[in-house]
């Protein structure tokens, strides 16, 4: 297996931006506006400034996104990477949530190159660091066996995206970036613990990743090495600690630089979990199909797997971490306020008192029938006594149905306008669709700030 890695750290060297499918480079540029959309909103959250706070006064030349603060490139790989995750708002199905690991990590490392790194390198990269991401995730088992373990899979996979593609940056050789891979596995960690009482700690593992990713690169960029028998079946091993029975160390490399793991992932419409975007989608389409007012419908139940309901079916709505992980409080705000962005989850509209009326009459049954990759089945019933259900296999904004790019433009401007102008957001998101044009992104920090 150690030629598995040695084939990965190869891949990470030699794709090229000509190997990248023309749709692949499209997603990908989507993406990547997303992702420093969701940073830019984030750097206003709460977490984001106290994270700030931990390196005030520390000196240095790489900027934190939507502010004027510059700290060195592996804190600030840090700080991006826990605003772009700040609001759940960044795109999920990589590693899960990969933009904000890789992306943070690839332009700290284009801030101390030490020379210009053109748009298309910058796409080359970003599309190598969901790869991997993703790839480690599938060696693990998947996300359900390897998160219902207790791994939070945006950590500890997340990792090693964010250390390949920090590598192609730093230009690193397959040896180099066959250490990289290697130390970033001793760097891995995160555990779903913040599920049970709404904590913080998941917003931190988005910037651990890409610190980590960021360092494991240089670190053997100075020859420090990294183990190569990482995915073995041996003591020590990724795999062996982290993954048990369920490891698949074949999906490390199967189809590699064929079957482009970006391609599968998700922009996010709702400010919630991945997990209960279906559900909502399903909602809205059953009210829609009903012709009904709010104040027409009896309950709603949703029949989900038992993952899904550990991971989504808290009641606990007192903070925004813990709100965002609700389903019953996602289809709540949908009934109350409407929508799900981000607006339905602040302080207010959280403890609007028809929420609470309403998570009472939205009923979780787990069905034991139903994959723990399958998605929930809605069942709304209105106070005449009709009913129906519908299970949204293919939720808005996955790939097979994406946001439109007014959407995707809409969604953009909602979260960059928190910190700076209209104007400068729009000139941010034109440079974002040209992006294969630029001769250096490192330029597009100038709308950054």
């Amino acid at each position: 297996m150690t030629e598995r890695m040695q084939r990965l750290a190869q891949f990470c060297v030699d794709t090229t931006f000509a190997d990248l499918p023309p749709a692949l480079v499209e997603q990908a540029r989507r993406h990547i506006l997303d992702t420093f959309g969701a940073s830019l909103a984030g750097a206003d959250s709460d977490i984001a400034k106290q994270a700030r706070q931990v390196f005030d006064g520390e000196p240095g030349n790489t900027l934190v996104w939507g502010t004027n603060l510059r700290v060195g490139a592996a804190q600030a790989a840090m700080l991006n990477g826990i605003a772009a995750h700040a609001l759940e708002l960044d795109d999920t199905g990589g590693c899960d949530h990969s933009g904000a690991v890789v992306l943070p990590a690839v332009m700290a490392a284009v801030s101390m190159c030490g020379k210009p790194v053109s748009g298309r390198e910058l796409i080359t990269a970003v599309v190598i660091g969901y790869d991997i991401g993703r790839r480690v995730l599938e060696a693990c088992g998947g996300y359900s066996a390897h998160n219902g373990a207790g791994w939070h899979s945006t950590a500890t996979c997340g990792v090693f995206g964010a250390a390949a593609a920090s590598a192609r940056i730093l230009g690193l050789d397959a040896r180099q970036t066959l250490s990289a891979l290697g130390i970033a596995g001793s760097f891995s960690g995160g555990l779903w613990a913040f599920i049970h009482d709404g904590s913080q700690s998941k917003k931190l593992h988005s910037g651990r990743a890409a610190e980590g990713g960021l360092l494991a690169a240089r670190f053997a960029q100075q020859g420090i090495s990294g183990p190569t028998q990482l995915f073995e079946d041996a003591w020590g091993g990724f795999l062996k600690t982290l993954a048990g029975d369920a490891a698949h160390p074949q999906a490390l490399d199967a189809d590699l630089g064929v079957v482009w793991k970006l391609a599968r992932c998700s922009i996010k419409p709702y400010a919630s979990c991945r997990g209960t975007h279906s559900a909502i989608d399903a909602l809205g389409l059953l009210l829609e199909q009903f012709q009904v007012q709010v104040d027409q419908v009896e309950d709603v139940q949703v029949s989900l797997c038992g993952f899904l309901r550990d991971m989504c079916g808290g009641h606990d709505v007192d903070t925004l971490a813990a709100a965002q992980m609700s389903l019953p409080y996602a289809l709540a705000a949908w009934l109350v306020h409407g929508h799900c962005r981000l607006q339905a989850y602040d302080d207010a509209s959280r403890n609007d008192p028809r929420i609470a009326q309403w998570m009472s009459r939205i009923h979780l049954e787990v069905d034991p029938q139903l994959s723990e990759d399958g998605e929930p089945l809605v069942t709304l019933r209105t106070v005449d006594g009709r009913q129906a259900s519908l299970c949204v296999e293919v939720p808005l904004g996955a790939p097979g149905n994406p946001l439109s790019e007014g959407a995707l433009e809409e969604k953009f401007f909602s979260l960059a306008e928190r910190v700076m102008p209209r104007r400068q957001a729009g000139e941010l998101l034109g440079q974002l669709w040209r992006l294969e044009e630029l001769d250096s992104v490192g330029m597009l920090e100038r709308w950054l700030t």
